[in-house]
C-alpha cells in the first residue's frame, strides 16, 4: 500500500525496520524509498504530526543557546587557538533540560486574547524531538552555521584591530546582520531544486538525525548491543577526560612533528616536517579538535569526497609546492617561509602594511613604491592558483554532471516522483513565495542605505552591492548541489575579491565588503537549504524552521557585534601579534588572514600582484585549466561508461582541497584524511551494522566532549593565565620551519645560509 502524506506510519521508529530493501516495512513501496543508502540506514519513514513545536520551552531554550553560543564563539575566535562550539554540544545539553522543564512547569492551559478559542499551555506534554530539532536550529545559528561567528565581524575587527580606523557600531551591525540574512531570499526559493530531490541528500544532516533518534528513542530490549545513548555517553566522557592532556597538561600531542625532534638544526627538515608551518609530512596529532576542526567532522563526509580531497592534498602540499620550492625555486620562493599566509618584501621581511595606507584609507603609491612589490610564499601563491581552478571548475562539473537533472527538477518540480521523506512532508504548510520576495526585498533596501549613507566607512558603492548579489545568487544553485551530494563547500571568497579588485582597486574595505556579500550570502543561502533538509528529514513544520533560522540569525549577529565591540575596546593591542606579551592568546589567526587578503586584493589590487604589474600573471591560468579539467572527466565517462569509479572524480572538492589553509595546516589534513578513511572505508564496507549503530554517534559524541573540556579549561584556568610549562608546552618543536632558504637572506631567528 502506498503511503500518503495525510497517512504517516508511526507504528515504529527504528530504520532496520522501516527500510524497504530489508523487507521489514510494507507500507512503503521500493520506488518510493530513499536511493542513498545512508539515508535509508539512517532516516525513519515515520512521522507524527501531532507533536508540539510551538512550545515555551522551544523558546526559552532555542533563544538561550542562541545566546549562549554567539557569546562564546565570538569570544573564542579571537585566540591563538580558536574554538568553535557547534550546535552539538546544545543539542546534548539541553535533553536534560528539556524533560526537567516537562516535569516541572504548569500544565494549565490558558487563552490568548485576539486568538479566539484557542487554548495554550507552557506544558503541553513530554519533551519531543521536533522541539528538541528547532532549540538546535537556534543554536546552529549561535554558532553561524558552523562558522564560529559571523562573517562580517571579519571586517570590523581589521578596520579597528589592524587597521587602527573607526567604524561606528550602528554600520557594523547592519553590515553583519544584511550579510548573514541577505541569501535566505533566493535559498527558499532553491528548495525544490536542492532540498526535496532524495539524490540531494546533505550528509552532515545525517549525523544531526542520527544523534537526535539516540537521544530519543528507546532500543529494542532484546537486542544485546550497547545502546546507542550509552555508547554516546561513554565517548563523550572518554572525550572530556582526554582533552585536559593535549588542551592544558601536554600540548605538543596537538602536533607531534617526529622529524622536528630528529633534525632540530635542520631548515629543510623541519619545513618538511612541520604539521604547523610546514608540509607536515610525518605529523600527527592525539588531539580530536586538530582532527575535526576546521573541515570539520571526517566521520561525516563520505568517502569518494575524502579519497578525493586526499589526491588533490597530494597533489599540491606533496608535489606542486616542493617541485616549485626546491626545484625550480619560483618567484624567489626559497627567500621567503614555505608555509606562510603573511606578505613579505623582496629581501624576505614581512611587508609593512599600514605605512602603505594614506589619510583616505587607500593605498599610498609612493610609499609603495618604496617598499617594493608584495611578495607570497611559494604555498599562498598556489594555493590562490588552485582557488581560481576551483571556482571555474565548479561551473563546468555542475553543468555536464549535474545540468540535465536540474533541467528535469525544473521541468516536473510539482509533477515529478517523490520519495517517502517529501511526501510526509507535504502534510505541512509550505512557506508561501513573497516570504523569501519580502525578506531579499527589505535586505537590499537597508544594504543599500548602508552603502549610500554610510559610504565613508564601508567604502562599497551601490552598485557593487548588486553586482554581489548577482555573483551568489549565480552561484548559490552549483555549490548547493555539491555541497548536498559531497559535503564540501567550495567558496567564493577569491573570486568576489578578484573581481572587485579589479573594478575598484586600492579600497581594503570596499573590497571585503563586496566579498562579504557576495561569498557569505551565498555561504548563508547554503546552510539555510542545509538546514532545511535537516527539518525535510525530521518532518518539522516549514514555516517553524523559516522563523527560527531568521530570528536566530539576526540575534546572533547582534550579540557577535556586541562582544567584538566589547573586546576590540577592553584588551590592548589585540591581534597585534608584535605588541602583545608573548604569553598573550589574543593573536587573532583568522582575522590575520582576513586582513592579509584585504591588503592583496583591495589595497594593493590583483593588477599589482596577480597582473601584469605584479610577480605572479601566470596564476590566472589555472582559471582555464579549472575550467577545462571537468570536461576532461566528463568525455572519459561518456567514453568508458563501465568505468564507474570516472564520475567519482570531483574536481571542484579536488582542486578546491586546500581551500581551508589558511588557517587549517597539514597537520590537520593528515588526521582528517586517516581518520576518515579509516571510518567510511573500512568500517562502512566491513563493520557496516556497527557503521549504522555507532558511527554519527561517535562523531557527535567526540565534538561534545572537547567544547566541554575546552569550556571548562578557559573558565577554571585560562582566564587565570594559568599554565604549566615544560616541554611537552611548548608546542611542535619546529622553530626553523618559518625560514627560508636562500643564500644572504636575514631574519630574526633563523640561520644565514653563506
Amino acid at each position: 500500500m502506498e503511503i500518503q502524506a495525510s497517512h504517516p506510519v508511526t507504528k515504529s521508529t527504528d530504520p532496520e525496520k522501516h527500510d524497504a530493501t530489508s523487507g521489514g516495512n510494507h507500507d512503503v513501496e521500493d520506488d518510493e524509498i530513499s536511493p542513498i543508502e545512508q539515508v535509508r540506514l539512517t532516516v525513519t519513514n515515520t512521522d507524527d504530526p501531532t507533536l508540539p513545536v510551538w512550545t515555551f520551552r522551544m523558546w526559552f531554550l532555542g533563544l538561550f543557546s542562541c545566546a549562549l553560543l554567539s557569546f562564546l564563539n565570538q569570544f573564542f575566535s579571537y585566540r591563538t587557538e580558536p574554538l568553535i562550539i557547534t550546535q552539538i554540544t546544545v543539542q546534548v545539553s539541553t535533553l536534560p533540560i528539556g524533560h526537567f522543564m516537562a516535569s516541572v512547569l504548569p500544565k494549565t492551559q490558558f487563552g490568548i486574547p485576539g486568538l479566539g478559542s484557542k487554548r495554550f499551555s507552557l506544558n503541553p506534554g513530554p519533551f519531543n524531538m521536533k522541539e528538541h530539532v528547532l532549540i538546535c536550529i537556534f543554536a546552529n545559528a549561535g554558532s553561524a552555521f558552523g562558522n564560529g561567528s559571523a562573517y562580517a565581524v571579519g571586517i570590523v575587527n581589521i578596520i579597528k584591530a589592524f587597521y587602527g580606523r573607526n567604524i561606528s557600531f550602528l554600520a557594523g551591525w547592519l553590515l553583519i546582520i544584511t550579510t548573514q540574512v541577505l541569501g535566505y531570499g533566493w535559498a527558499g526559493l532553491l528548495r525544490k531544486y536542492v532540498v526535496e530531490p532524495a539524490h540531494m541528500w546533505w550528509p552532515s544532516t545525517l549525523v544531526q538525525v542520527s544523534l537526535f533518534r539516540a537521544l530519543h528513542e528507546k532500543d529494542d530490549k532484546n537486542d544485546r548491543q550497547m545502546t546507542r545513548a550509552k555508547f554516546f555517553l561513554i565517548i563523550l566522557i572518554c572525550s572530556f577526560v582526554w582533552y585536559l592532556v593535549p588542551g592544558y597538561l601536554f600540548t605538543t600531542l596537538t602536533s607531534i612533528s617526529w622529524i622536528c625532534w630528529i633534525f632540530s638544526k635542520s631548515v629543510t627538515a623541519q619545513q618538511i616536517g612541520s604539521g604547523l608551518k610546514g608540509l607536515g609530512l610525518g605529523a600527527f596529532t592525539l588531539d580530536w579538535s586538530a582532527v575535526a576542526s576546521f573541515l570539520f567532522s571526517p566521520l561525516i563526509s563520505p568517502f569518494f569526497a575524502i579519497a578525493n580531497v586526499f589526491v588533490g592534498y597530494v597533489l599540491i602540499i606533496y608535489i606542486a609546492i616542493p617541485v616549485a620550492y626546491w626545484g625550480l625555486d619560483l618567484y624567489n620562493a626559497s627567500r621567503f617561509p614555505i608555509f606562510s599566509s603573511h606578505l613579505f618584501t623582496a629581501q624576505g621581511q614581512k611587508y609593512n602594511i599600514t605605512a602603505i595606507v594614506n589619510d583616505k584609507f587607500e593605498i599610498d603609491l609612493a610609499k609603495y613604491e618604496e617598499q617594493g612589490r608584495i611578495n607570497l610564499s611559494m604555498f599562498f601563491a598556489l594555493t590562490y592558483g588552485f582557488g581560481f581552478a576551483t571556482i571555474a571548475s565548479t561551473m563546468t562539473h555542475v553543468a555536464l554532471f549535474y545540468g540535465r537533472e536540474i533541467y528535469d527538477r525544473y521541468r516536473a518540480s510539482h509533477t515529478g516522483k517523490e520519495d517517502i521523506h517529501t511526501r510526509l512532508m507535504r502534510k505541512y504548510k509550505d512557506i508561501p513565495s513573497w516570504w523569501f520576495y519580502a525578506l531579499l526585498a527589505v535586505t537590499f533596501v537597508v544594504s543599500l542605505v548602508l552603502c549610500i549613507f554610510l559610504n565613508d566607512q564601508v567604502q562599497m558603492p551601490w552598485w557593487g552591492l548588486l553586482f554581489a548579489g548577482a555573483m551568489a545568487f549565480i552561484f548559490t544553485l552549483p555549490i548547493s548541489i555539491i555541497t548536498a551530494t559531497t559535503n564540501q563547500t567550495p567558496g567564493l571568497n577569491i573570486i568576489t575579491e578578484y573581481v572587485m579588485g579589479l573594478i575598484y582597486p586600492g579600497r581594503p574595505i570596499a573590497n571585503v565588503c563586496f566579498k562579504t556579500y557576495g561569498y557569505m550570502s551565498m555561504a548563508q543561502a547554503v546552510s539555510f537549504l542545509n538546514d532545511f533538509k535537516l527539518g525535510h528529514y525530521m518532518k518539522i513544520p516549514p514555516r517553524s524552521m523559516f522563523l527560527v533560522q531568521f530570528i536566530g540569525t539576526v540575534l546572533a549577529g547582534t550579540i557577535n557585534i556586541a562582544v567584538a565591540w566589547w573586546l576590540l575596546n577592553s584588551i590592548e593591542n589585540i591581534c597585534q601579534d608584535d605588541l602583545l606579551p608573548a604569553d598573550s592568546p589574543w593573536t587573532c589567526p583568522g582575522d590575520r588572514v582576513f586582513f592579509d587578503a584585504s591588503v592583496i586584493w583591495g589595497l594593493v589590487g590583483p593588477k599589482r600582484i596577480f597582473g601584469s604589474l605584479g610577480n605572479y600573471p601566470a596564476m590566472n591560468w589555472f582559471f582555464l585549466g579549472g575550467a577545462l579539467g571537468p570536461v576532461i572527466v566528463w568525455l572519459l565517462h561518456k567514453t568508458f561508461p563501465k568505468q564507474s569509479w570516472i564520475p567519482l572524480i570531483n574536481l571542484p572538492v579536488l582542486l578546491g582541497a586546500t581551500g581551508m589553509m589558511p588557517p587549517a595546516t597539514p597537520l590537520n589534513y593528515n588526521a582528517w584524511i586517516l581518520v576518515g578513511t579509516i571510518f567510511n572505508f573500512f568500517v562502512f564496507r566491513y563493520r557496516k551494522k556497527w557503521w549504522q549503530r555507532y558511527n554519527y554517534i561517535l562523531s557527535a559524541a567526540l565534538d561534545a566532549g572537547v567544547a566541554f573540556m575546552a569550556i571548562l579549561l578557559y573558565f577554571s584556568v585560562g582566564m587565570e593565565n594559568r599554565s604549566v610549562t615544560w616541554w611537552g608546552t611548548e608546542g611542535e618543536h619546529c622553530k626553523l620551519a618559518t625560514c627560508p632558504t636562500a643564500k644572504g637572506i636575514m631574519v630574526d631567528g633563523c640561520p644565514v645560509k653563506q
